[in-house]
């Protein structure tokens, strides 16, 4: 889902001062007229085209080399067999304490550059200094790059062609098979052992959370986030996740009186009881309130769910690749399975 806390609470930050910011030419420039004369890496492959989620053909005289994306995109590309392709990434990347962000899955954050690593950094600098050969981001909503600033985007983009996926209204394994065709295109062996594995878990973790909910009928779920002022609950319509979980048999939380774009209900903490629920996915980002952090307020200690320690995490922002959302399905298995009827 679109980051609810970041849309209302954080201010997106331009690197570039409005008074300082350079032309397209002066950065290439500043790069060293050797490196940006250089041509896109040729693989000996021929040209290379990929349809996006816009329904634009991104077309190159060979296959893109130098790959930077959204962090948890380049980890799914990881995750299907790419490697040094992926030279650059954006988003959430390290934790304060210098280790590798939970998007950032089995990604090698030591060889990336990290152009950003909250809601609204993107070093132009240090994109144009990459010669990005392909962008690549989630599409959450019509046209709008995933934590690619709005305010300077007007500069990134026509540094390299962009590739948008669409990761809302649509269930989960759509952005996951568009993320293996994209891979697939850019060298990656979709047979390997690695990736069929993984596809297995997946598809047996599915039919796990089939069979926990044949088996503990009646749960309620409901998924959420929390911020020092107001307490969203997301809806399973537009949520990837959760529409697929939903499809599975999941009884989720709808919520009713949608913020634009009908990704959430934002509730005031003392509404925080509106929706009855036996167990709740918590969103687990860095971004958002965890159980610690929730222990002073009132209203959420009061919760059913809570109560019952029934209370799980929920990766927001999945990563879209078998391997990613395995893990997801299982823990959602095993909770609906421990859980009682409390509401």
């Amino acid at each position: 889902m679109p980051d609810a806390l970041s849309a209302r609470r954080l201010t997106r930050r331009g690197l570039l001062a409005a008074g300082g910011a350079a032309t397209l030419a002066t950065l290439l420039a500043a790069c060293g007229q050797d490196d940006a004369a250089k041509p896109a890496t040729s693989n000996g492959n021929g040209k290379w085209s990929f349809t996006d989620d816009r329904a634009t053909t991104v077309e190159a005289a060979a296959r893109p080399a130098r790959v930077v994306a959204f962090t948890g995109v380049a980890a799914a590309l990881v995750d299907f067999g790419l490697d040094k392709q992926l030279v650059g990434v954006f988003g959430e990347t390290r934790r304060t304490d210098g280790t590798a962000d939970p998007q950032a899955g089995d990604l090698n954050v030591e060889a990336v550059e990290i152009l950003g690593n909250v809601w609204g950094e993107f070093s132009l600098e240090k994109y144009a200094a990459l010669r990005p050969e392909l962008l690549v981001t989630h599409m959450y909503d019509p046209d709008a790059l995933w934590y690619v600033p709005d305010e300077s985007k007007a500069k990134i983009l026509p540094l390299a062609p962009s590739v948008a996926i669409t990761t809302a209204r649509v269930p989960m394994t759509k952005p996951i098979e568009r993320y293996a065709a994209l891979a697939e295109s850019l060298g990656a062996d979709l047979s390997a052992k690695k990736v069929t594995d993984a596809k297995a878990r997946f598809e047996a973790a599915a039919e796990a959370v089939r069979q926990a909910v044949k088996a503990n009928p009646g749960i309620r779920v409901m998924a959420c986030s929390g911020s020092p002022d107001l307490f969203y609950v997301s809806n399973p319509k537009v949520s990837t996740d959760l529409m697929y979980f939903a499809e599975l048999g999941v009884d989720i939380v709808i919520p009713t009186k949608l913020e634009a774009g009908d990704y959430f209900e934002a509730l005031s903490w003392e509404s925080a009881g509106k929706f009855p629920a036996d167990l709740i996915l918590l969103d687990n980002r860095g971004t958002a309130l965890q159980p610690k952090d929730l222990s002073a307020k009132p209203t959420w200690q009061q919760l059913p769910a809570v109560k019952a320690n029934q209370v799980t995490p929920w990766d927001a922002v999945p990563r879209f690749s078998y391997a990613g959302s395995a893990p997801l399905l299982e823990n959602l298995a095993t909770a609906i399975r421990n859980a009682k009827k409390v509401s």
